[in-house]
């Protein structure tokens, strides 16, 4: 492990009984760059939650404030050659897919730096949250590689032209323009960034646990299905909500509660 570096697989006191899991990044600096030692411990993090029955939400977030994740490790990607740069490529891949395949929604809690590895994070997210103060871009032709893997999210996010500023021009963008291009779904002022995230922890915690996870899988079925496909997978996956008791309880309750 380089000096510094860990992802630490946390459940708060006050949403453990709910719940909810967070993965707090501590990269190798006070950006939280990482490097293969911290990618090999959010990817184990990740996969360990994959069978938790209880899980209903993960927090995705980076350690100090000054960044979410400042990008990967120049000093180690300038040791590269071709084969070890596809084993760490892959190794970035993996850690994001293993977030992807938690069966509930992972939030990525953004304060800060976004750059990078770490917007791919982001971008392999469920929802993204972010501070006024965070700042997103794909510097990699800037140290002569392309963005890649999942970055590819990128196109259906913001759009072609936008993913081009990104990619071809090492654009930066601060809060205000993520909001705007779709790259978030909600900024906040940084010491508001807490409460906001608990805003949409408290509502994910009032849907059915099931319709949750149901939704959860049907939403990464139609990041690949054409359409017809997708509508078709969205029936099975209502008809599966039906083979528990959710649905009878819930709407039971939605019909017999007090109206003002």
């Amino acid at each position: 492990m380089s000096a510094g570096a860990w992802v630490a697989l946390k459940r708060a006191a006050r949403r453990a009984a709910d719940g909810v899991a967070t993965l707090a990044i501590r990269g190798e600096n006070d950006l939280n760059i990482v490097g293969p030692e911290a990618l090999a411990e959010l990817t184990a993090a990740a996969r360990s939650l994959h069978d938790d029955d209880g899980l209903r939400a993960v927090v995705v977030t980076g350690v100090g404030g000054r960044a979410f994740i400042g990008g990967a490790d120049v000093r180690h990607m300038a040791t590269l050659d071709a084969g070890s740069a596809t084993a760490f490529i892959t190794a970035l891949h993996e850690a994001i897919a293993a977030l992807g395949a938690i069966p509930v929604p992972v939030i990525a809690r953004i304060d800060g730096y976004c750059l990078g590895a770490g917007l791919e994070v982001a971008a392999g997210c469920d929802l993204r949250l972010a501070a006024e103060t965070a700042v997103f871009g794909m510097p990699e032709v800037m140290v002569g590689i392309p963005s890649v893997i999942e970055a590819a999210l990128l196109p259906r996010l913001v759009g072609w032209g936008r993913t081009a500023e990104l990619v071809y021009l090492g654009k930066r963008w601060g809060a205000a323009e993520a909001l705007a291009y779709g790259l978030v779904e909600r900024v906040v002022p940084a010491a508001d960034l807490d409460a906001a995230l608990e805003d949409w922890l408290d509502a994910l915690l009032a849907a059915g646990p099931r319709a949750i996870r149901l939704q959860k899988a049907l939403m990464r079925e139609w990041q690949s299905l054409p359409l017809g496909p997708a509508i078709e997978a969205g029936i099975a996956r209502f008809a599966e909500a039906y083979e528990g008791d959710e649905p009878k309880r819930m709407m039971q309750a939605f019909l017999t509660r007090k109206r003002p």
